[in-house]
Parts: C-alpha cells; structure tokens; sequence
C-alpha cells in the first residue's frame, strides 16, 4: 500500500461519512396521495370496455361521479405546486406521465389519468388474470409517494352489461354491444365475395334501390350463415364477477367465423357487422337473456324488419351437402328425394311448399335450389319469429324506466363506441 496517499483516503471516507441524503421538502402524510380504481367495478378490469370507448376524448363510463375508471388524489401542499403522477409499464399499459397545477394550498384535488393502454394486447387477453399498476407521485419535481393499484382483468371477451352502485341504482353498459359489430373486420371483403357468388342476389346495393332489394341482400346473408354452417351455441345468459356486476361474453366476429357457434348476441353482432359493412342500418334488441337483430329497409328508418339470427341452428348445410355428396357417389343415378338420405329428406323438406317438394320429389328440383328454398323459408321463419315480442316490449324499448330491455342502433352509437379490433 502506498502510505503517501493514505491521508487522502481517509479524507475522501470523512467527506463521505459527513453527507446526508437531502431532506424531503413535502411530507407524505400532508400531502396523502391515493390512487384508486373505479369502487363499482370492485377491482374488476374490463379490456372492451377500454377498447370500445378509446375513441372519445372525454370518456364517461356511466357512472355519476367520475368520467375514467381510475383517479388520483393529493393534497396541494403549496400554491401553484406541480403535480406529475407517473404510471409504470405493465403487461396492460405503457408508462404514463400526466401533469397538472396545484393552484391552491391545502386544496384537495382529485385527478382522472387517461391511461395508455397496449391495446393490441388487452385483444389478446382471453383468461382472467391479476395485475398492478404503479402509481408514483411527484410534487415540483420531488417523489413524494408510491400506490400500487391491484386490479383483476377479464378476458376481451367480457362484456359488461350493468352494475349496481351502493344506492342501487343501476348503471347500464348493454351499449358496449356495439364494440362488437365489426364492420370492419378484414374477413368481410371475402364474405361479401362468397355472398356473390351464392348467386342469391348479383350486386351489393345497401340502400340505392327498393325496401325488396334490400331485404333481398339480407337474406343473402342469411343465406350465407346457412352454408358457413353457424350453429346455436348457447352460453350463459350472464356471470357475475362480483356482488354488483353482471357479464356477458360475447364471441368476436373472427371467432364466430372459425368456430361456426354463436348464442343469441353473437349471432346478433356477425350479422349487423355484415350489413353494417354494406351500408344498412341494423339494430340489436335486447331483452332479459335474449338479442335479435334488427334492420331498416330505408335509409330514413322509417319501417324496421326483424330477424332471429338463432333459426341459423335449425338447419346444417355442409352437413346436409355432405349427405349429398356421399349419396352421388355411391349412387349417380339416384333420383329426386333419393339425392339425400331419408332422415335428412325428412329433416328438410317439411320447410319447402307443396309445390317444390313435389319438383324434389321428382327429380326437377336442383339441391342448389333445393338449399335455396329451405334457406327462404327459414328466413321468413326468422323474419316472423320475434314479431310478437317486439310488439309487447316495444314501450320498454323505448323507455329509459326499464333497462334490461335495450334497443341498440348501431350506426347511432358509432357516435361513442368503436369496434373492438386486433
């Protein structure tokens, strides 16, 4: 060791034992920081819910008393003091900085952060899962306090339907529907081609032509669900995460796609996604544990057709082509009603008229016009279904004293809810 320099070592070592850490100019406890979710929600983080609304600038859940789910609260501990709260990545969200003046001393203010949110990730989000959000408090630039924030996120899928404050008074979110008719989901260019090509209808028109022509394009669609195969798949009505809260989950359009199952809502929003992209202006009527669709003939909404998107179950059309299929060819020469199976011929020909069971029967029927008439009947059947309920509901329809009856008009909430996309 080099003793000429040991005098300089234990001046550095006093220097260093001689230096405190500098004071904090704002005492936490005056200044009590808290961060909070949302109390209805109870801790219970609802991806759409986000997702739906990242559009407005001025988001109001629905609550009365404030316009975010998550808030932040201090106590102005001199005039004009700047606040700066700080929230920390997580699996949910980017790092947040938002900032604000204290202009009062003493003044307690209450802040709502609009959070940045991975939305591409909150899409993908299809279990239940536990995160927390780090909130860190600055006052003129000093760290004065840390709050985490546990919250309970439910999949995409979740869609909120109500929940009921401490007074019990009831809070709807049945709107947030919406954000799941997809317009513009990238399947649909194809679909419509596939539509075309059915050979139901020659050209997509929306509203330019007649009242007929646009029913025409609706039951092509409906012709189309027929042969993609979409069955009923029932799911229940509602689960409720917590005391006040009631869910529904509701299947994305590509997963309505790919699995050919939709309830009563799903079918509802594959359906109004589709004419949505076309131009027409459909409407999801919500009763206690049931949805059917709506649509307007004209552009002026001045007459409404009705629609149970479920009688889509009441027929399977690649089964029923399958059947076909394997019939032919182990018989070519079969012929009329022998073309298929007796239990399918059974199944099926109760929804044609006399007159075409009778061509089917002897042959001059095609199975392509065959499916065709099965599919219109049906469509009348689902066009008719839902008549009598609509006429005994429509006051609460109409009516904000009843709020498990809803009657969404996409087109008009477009104005506050966005679809849920990838």
């Amino acid at each position: 060791m080099n003793y000429r320099l040991f005098p300089l070592l234990v001046l550095l070592l006093s220097l260093v034992g001689c230096h405190h850490a500098k004071p904090k100019v704002f005492d936490p406890s005056y200044v009590q920081f808290e961060a909070s979710y949302n109390p209805y929600l109870e801790n219970q983080f609802y991806p759409s819910l986000i997702m739906g609304v990242a559009s407005l600038s001025d988001k109001n859940f629905g609550f009365n008393d404030t316009n975010a789910l998550f808030s932040v609260s201090v106590t102005a501990p001199v005039s004009n003091s700047v606040l700066r709260i700080t929230i920390d990545s997580s699996n949910l969200n980017y790092v947040t900085i938002f900032q604000e003046v204290l202009p009062v001393k003493d003044t307690r203010y209450t802040f709502y952060p609009s959070i940045k949110w991975k939305f591409d990730q909150l899409y993908k989000i299809r279990q239940q899962g536990t995160t927390d959000l780090t909130f860190t408090c600055f006052i003129n630039d000093e760290e004065v306090d840390v709050k985490n924030v546990r919250i309970n996120y439910r999949s995409a899928n979740d869609c909120l339907l109500s929940v009921i404050d401490d007074d019990g008074h009831l809070h709807d979110f049945r709107w947030l529907f919406a954000a799941y008719v997809n317009e513009e989901h990238p399947f649909i260019d194809s679909i419509l081609t596939d539509i075309l090509d059915q050979g139901v209808i020659s050209r997509i028109t929306g509203y330019q032509k007649d009242a007929k022509t646009v029913v025409s394009q609706v039951e092509a669609i409906w012709y189309y669900a027929l042969e993609r195969g979409i069955t009923y798949s029932s799911i229940s009505c509602t689960s409720s995460p917590t005391e006040h809260a009631n869910v529904q989950h509701i299947r994305f359009f590509d997963q309505v796609y790919n699995t050919r199952q939709a309830n009563c809502v799903d079918a509802c929003v594959f359906f109004a996604s589709i004419m949505r992209k076309i131009g027409l202006k459909p409407v999801i009527f919500v009763e206690p544990c049931h949805a059917y669709l709506g649509y307007y003939t004209d552009n002026r909404r001045r007459t409404l057709k009705l629609l149970e998107t479920t009688i889509t179950s009441w027929a399977d059309f690649p089964a029923l082509t399958r059947n076909y299929n394997e019939t032919m060819e182990r018989n070519p020469d079969a012929k009329g009603s022998e073309r298929i199976s007796a239990a399918m011929n059974t199944k099926y020909t109760k929804y044609l008229t006399t007159t075409e069971k009778k061509q089917w029967e002897e042959g001059t029927l095609s199975f392509p016009d065959f499916k065709r008439a099965v599919a219109h009947a049906l469509f009348l059947k689902a066009t008719d279904y839902d008549k009598d309920n609509y006429k005994n509901n429509r006051k609460y329809f109409t009516s904000a004293s009843n709020p498990t009856y809803q009657q969404l008009d996409i087109e008009l909430l477009r104005k506050m809810v966005q679809p849920i996309n990838g």
